[in-house]
C-alpha cells in the first residue's frame, strides 16, 4: 500500500472470517467497498500485483474510498475449517458478518466464484448491499450452465467429466491444482499478465475445498441459487469482462446481466473490448493495466452512487 490510510483488522462471525479495513485520511462519504476474492486467493490479491505494484485496494483508497478485504472462512488468515464443513453459504454468512462489522452497508466487489456469493448476499441481505461490481462473476446456479457431468457419485467423492478431462473431487479434502491448470485458467491467453513473475504468483495460491469446487460445477444446480429475487429491484450492478478470459466470453456474462435486469436490477455489462482495452484475462486486478481498469470501476461507482 502506498496511499496513507487508517488501518484496522479483526475477525467476524462463527466460523471466523478475517477482514481488514483501510480508510483514507479524507474519505469521500460513500459506503466501504468490500473486495471478495475468487477461489485459491486470499485478500492479498487486491493489495499487490505479482510484479510488485500497488493493487486495486490502493487505487480505490487514492480516490477516497474506504476498502475492506476478507479471506473466506477456512482460507488464509481466517483459520482452518474442515473442508467438508465448508460451503458457499458458510462463506456468504462470513461475508455478511464482515459487512455488519464495518458499518452494516457496503459496495461488494466480487471476482469469479466470489460472484455467486455476491448474488446470494443481495438476496439474503438486500439492505446491506449498496451496489455490486462483478468481475468475471460466477452466475447464480439457477441460470448458469453445468460445467461438466457426473460420471460416478461415491457419496463425498464425485467423479466429474469436465471439458479439461475427468476429475475426482473429494468433498472432504482441500484440493490443490498444478501450475498447468493455473496457467490455463488464471493466465490463459492474456497479453497483460506479468509473465516474468508468474511462478511467484503461483506459489502464493491457496488450496480450495473440494465441496466448493463441486458447487462451482453447478452439476444438478449445486451452485448457490437465487430463490427470491426481490432484493435485486433497483440494485446498481456492473459486470466486467476481459477479452481473453476463456471461461467468461462476452455472451456468457451478458446473459448474467440480462438475468439480473429481468430480476429488476439496474445491471450493465462492461466488456473491456468495447472500450478499446484488449488482452485482459481472468485476473485483471493483477495485470499490467490493473490501475486503468480500477479507474473504470471507480468512475462507474461514483456515478451510480454519488456521494
Amino acid at each position: 500500500m502506498t496511499t496513507p490510510c487508517r488501518h484496522r483488522c479483526g475477525f467476524a462471525g462463527n466460523p471466523s472470517t478475517y477482514y481488514e479495513v483501510m480508510e483514507p485520511l479524507t474519505p469521500n462519504g460513500q459506503p466501504p467497498v468490500l473486495m471478495v476474492t475468487g477461489g485459491v486467493h486470499s485478500g492479498a490479491c487486491y493489495q499487490v500485483t505479482p510484479d510488485g505494484r500497488p493493487g486495486w485496494a490502493d487505487d480505490f483508497l487514492r480516490r477516497g474510498h474506504t476498502v475492506a478485504l476478507a479471506d473466506w472462512p477456512g482460507v488464509g488468515r481466517s483459520g482452518h475449517i474442515p473442508p467438508g464443513e465448508l460451503s458457499g453459504q458458510t462463506i456468504v454468512d462470513g461475508l455478511a458478518a464482515v459487512i455488519e462489522e464495518i458499518g452494516g452497508r457496503a459496495v461488494v466487489l466480487t471476482h469469479s466464484i466470489g460472484g455467486a456469493f455476491g448474488w446470494k448476499l443481495v438476496e439474503q441481505h438486500p439492505d446491506a448491499i449498496a451496489a455490486v461490481i462483478g468481475v468475471a462473476p460466477a452466475s447464480p446456479g439457477n441460470m448458469g450452465a453445468e460445467l461438466g457431468h457426473l460420471v460416478r457419485d461415491e457419496g463425498n467423492r464425485k467423479v466429474v467429466a469436465m471439458p479439461s478431462g475427468e476429475a475426482v473431487l473429494d468433498l472432504d479434502r482441500t484440493l490443490s491444482f498444478p501450475p498447468e491448470f493455473h496457467r490455463a485458467k488464471l493466465v490463459g491467453s492474456s497479453t497483460r499478465f506479468p509473465l516474468e513473475d508468474v511462478d511467484t504468483y503461483f506459489r502464493s495460491l491457496q488450496g480450495i475445498s473440494g465441496r466448493i469446487v463441486f458447487e462451482r460445477t453447478n452439476i444438478g444446480g449445486g451452485q448457490l441459487r437465487i430463490e427470491d429475487a426481490s432484493g435485486f429491484a433497483g440494485k446498481r450492478i456492473l459486470v466486467v469482462t476481459g477479452t481473453e478470459d476463456i471461461d467468461h466470453p462476452r455472451e456468457q456474462d451478458g446473459a448474467v446481466v440480462d438475468w439480473l435486469n429481468a430480476a429488476g436490477a439496474r445491471a450493465e455489462l462492461c466488456y473491456l473490448g468495447d472500450r478499446g482495452i484488449t488482452g485482459n484475462g481472468h485476473m485483471m486486478m493483477l495485470e499490467r493495466n490493473s490501475s486503468d481498469i480500477a479507474g473504470i470501476l471507480i468512475d462507474w461507482l461514483e456515478t451510480a452512487l454519488p456521494a
